[in-house]
């Protein structure tokens, strides 16, 4: 091959890659807008406009309190995608054509969540339809995102590939979440309710995810793919996943291991904004403020680690950052309420880990998936993102239900990272790797 060739390979792979990234740019904005900030508050009181005198709605004719009916929905959305994800990763496995199935769910997603604009008075049904809608479509098309990775990346550029990818999407949480909450809590200076302001910052982010999803749709090229077996219908495609998984044990040894620290992960993420208002006393304000925070720093957090998994190896960097998390968390005991600066290091602390491990421990997994079965396998690997990570909010639940206490709470999370360490420290990755058919990495 010419060393004209090799240019122009190469040139063609940073094209694409570059496409790639604008996808966690385009969808980013709907993790950290809608779910994280605003739709939790605003649909409840959606809801509660709707409810009857015992605070209740009847949603299909079931009791549910108005309170409730977020989470509840979320929990379906769950569900929806556990059951799609499995026959779509399949599907474009088999067919090659990626890129249509990720167009589809995109624009699904998006439409849905520009549609929230439509949320006023108590049309509180309306919005649990279009969380569902746009929450499953979301995890779909972040699997199929993820699985483009060990496509367009070669082994030695993936854990910097990743990283990147997951600086691009917390830059665009940042930029969307500033100009949101400037139109949030200046509104009456804009002529808008309060409502209308929370609706406005909905749509906007599924305006935002549509338009920026053009570009790579643009740039990533579907790869055909060989002749492979009609998909199998439900819950028997995901159980044929599952078996496949199982002539890989050192792949799914690893999927378990992130499964508990990641649900450590992402309890910390959805149980830090309680613990700062129910345990340290501090307001909406510094809440909102400490989760810019923290995607801003995810972004430097997600470089930095990257160049270290290029010295360390990744698996390396992120065994060291769920040292990092144990000490984050146990830091976090000590803090004194009423004082949101020690809040803020907290969350800067949270935010320098959370990018690189999460942006590593995808390029860990992408090694580790057989050729040809990247969406079917990244598909288990987005359930465990998204689908089991019930087991941290339970024991967080359970041990304040015992103690009466936050603190304690927060510190019994310190087993998914001291378990998941155990676990992934057991996992022998290159001959992971070599089990699945893939070239090792000289840093690994």
């Amino acid at each position: 091959m010419g060393a004209d060739t090799l240019v122009a390979e190469a040139a063609d792979r940073r094209r694409e890659q570059r496409g790639w990234y604008f996808y966690d740019w385009a969808c980013s904005v709907y993790s950290t807008s809608v779910l994280t900030v605003f739709l939790g508050p605003y649909l409840p009181s959606v809801a509660e406009d709707a409810a009857d005198a015992d605070g209740y709605v009847h949603p299909l004719g079931i009791p549910v309190r108005a309170g409730s009916f977020f989470a509840y929905s979320v929990s379906l959305s769950v569900i929806v995608a556990v059951l799609v994800m499995p026959l779509v990763g399949a599907a474009a496995d088999r067919t090659g054509r990626k890129k249509p199935l990720l167009a589809a769910a995109a624009y699904t997603g998006a439409a849905a969540t520009a549609a929230m604009f439509f949320l006023g008075g108590d049309r509180y049904l309306l919005g649990g339809l279009l969380l569902i809608v746009a929450n499953a479509a979301s995890a779909v098309g972040t699997m199929l995102y993820n699985s483009y990775l060990p496509q367009i990346a070669p082994p030695e550029e993936r854990d910097a590939v990743s990283s990147r990818g997951w600086a691009f999407g917390y830059a665009a949480g940042s930029l969307v979440l500033v100009v949101n909450l400037v139109l949030y809590t200046a509104h009456d200076s804009f002529g808008l309710s309060e409502g209308m302001a929370v609706r406005i910052c909905l749509a906007s982010a599924g305006l935002w995810w549509g338009a920026f999803t053009l570009v790579p749709l643009r740039r990533l090229r579907d790869r055909r793919a060989p002749a492979k077996e009609t998909t199998a219908p439900g819950f028997r495609q995901l159980a044929a996943t599952v078996r496949d998984m199982r002539r890989h044990p050192l792949t799914l040894a690893f999927l378990l291991a992130y499964l508990v620290y990641n649900d450590g992960i992402q309890t910390v993420i959805s149980q830090a904004s309680v613990y700062g208002s129910e345990e340290l006393d501090l307001g909406q304000s510094t809440l909102i403020g400490a989760v810019l925070l923290v995607q801003v720093l995810a972004v430097a957090g997600a470089l930095g680690m990257g160049r270290l998994a290029r010295t360390y190896g990744a698996k390396r960097t992120v065994l060291g950052s769920l040292v990092a998390w144990t000490v984050t968390l146990a830091a976090g005991y000590f803090l004194p309420a009423g004082a949101p600066v020690w809040f803020f290091v907290l969350a800067a602390g949270i935010g320098l880990v959370l990018g690189g491990s999460q942006a590593l421990s995808r390029s860990l997994f992408s090694h580790l998936v057989p050729p040809g079965k990247e969406a079917e396998y990244f598909s288990a690997y987005e359930m465990s993102d998204r689908g089991m990570s019930w087991l941290g909010p339970l024991l967080f639940g359970i041990t304040y239900q015992l103690t009466g206490s936050y603190r304690d709470a927060i510190i019994s999370l310190v087993a998914f990272f001291a378990l998941g360490f155990v676990l992934l420290a057991r996992v022998p990755v290159r001959e992971a790797i070599r089990d699945a058919g893939n070239p090792v990495p000289e840093k690994i």
